[in-house]
């Protein structure tokens, strides 16, 4: 059996946060904390490099986002285990997160025992949702929105790197920008940039903006940002 501490990267902008958190699990001993990172790009180099048990993930994160840091990570550790812990109880966000690959979805406005009960379960391979969150999946599935049948949204074509490039140009992102954040040429983002428009049936940015903003993929752009190429 797996012996405690298990070790956790905490992912969060504001730093009052990671310090709650880690002011939690310093009471368990159950718990060690490997890093913080403060945005997804930082997080994925960060768990690469440490290799911990588990990541504990919010959503809202400059650069990559926190669903987009979950796929990376998966993809670079395998083996990771993460948990979001966000103030999003939307159902976008929480479908979102879990297709990225995370075990388990927790509010902010949960409890301390019910943040540790989502640990626990998934450090032990086991998955959690917070109370609120497993309401709106039951909604979801009542409605039929989940089942095999349900009509499709034009996004649901597009893949997971499609999106990061749709998310970013909607909040005003030019391509020099995501092609440093995602590591890509800068031609390969321009080319995303017109794969996206063409699959969308959409003639400008204005357009795979109010695309991205009618799906939730997206909230706003960022204040006083440009939308050149």
């Amino acid at each position: 059996m797996r012996k405690v501490p298990y070790s956790i990267v905490l992912v969060d902008d504001h730093q009052i946060m990671r310090d709650g958190v880690k002011a939690i699990l310093a009471r368990t001993g159950e718990f060690t904390v490997a890093g913080e990172a403060s945005g997804g790009a930082e997080a994925v180099q960060l768990c690469r490099q440490t290799r911990p048990d588990l990541a504990l993930m919010e959503v809202d994160l400059p650069g990559l986002n926190g669903i987009e840091a979950t796929a990376e990570l998966l993809r670079h550790v395998p083996l990771l285990k993460v948990v979001i812990l966000s103030q999003h109880d939307d159902e976008y966000s929480v479908v979102s997160a879990i297709r990225a690959g995370a075990r388990a979805y927790v509010l902010k406005k949960a409890s301390e025992a019910d943040l540790l009960d989502a640990l626990r379960a998934v450090a032990k391979g086991g998955s959690y949702l917070s109370p609120q969150v497993s309401d709106q999946l039951l909604r979801r599935i009542q409605r039929g929105d989940l089942e095999a049948g349900a009509p499709a949204s034009p996004l649901d074509a597009l893949s997971p790197r499609e999106l990061q490039v749709m998310r970013m140009v909607a909040e005003g992102r030019t391509s020099k920008e995501i092609a440093g954040l995602l590591d890509l040429g800068l031609q390969t983002v321009r080319s995303y940039r017109k794969s996206l428009m063409k699959k969308l049936n959409v003639n400008n940015v204005a357009g795979l903006t109010q695309a991205a903003l009618a799906a939730g993929l997206t909230r706003l752009p960022r204040s006083g940002s440009t939308q050149s190429s």
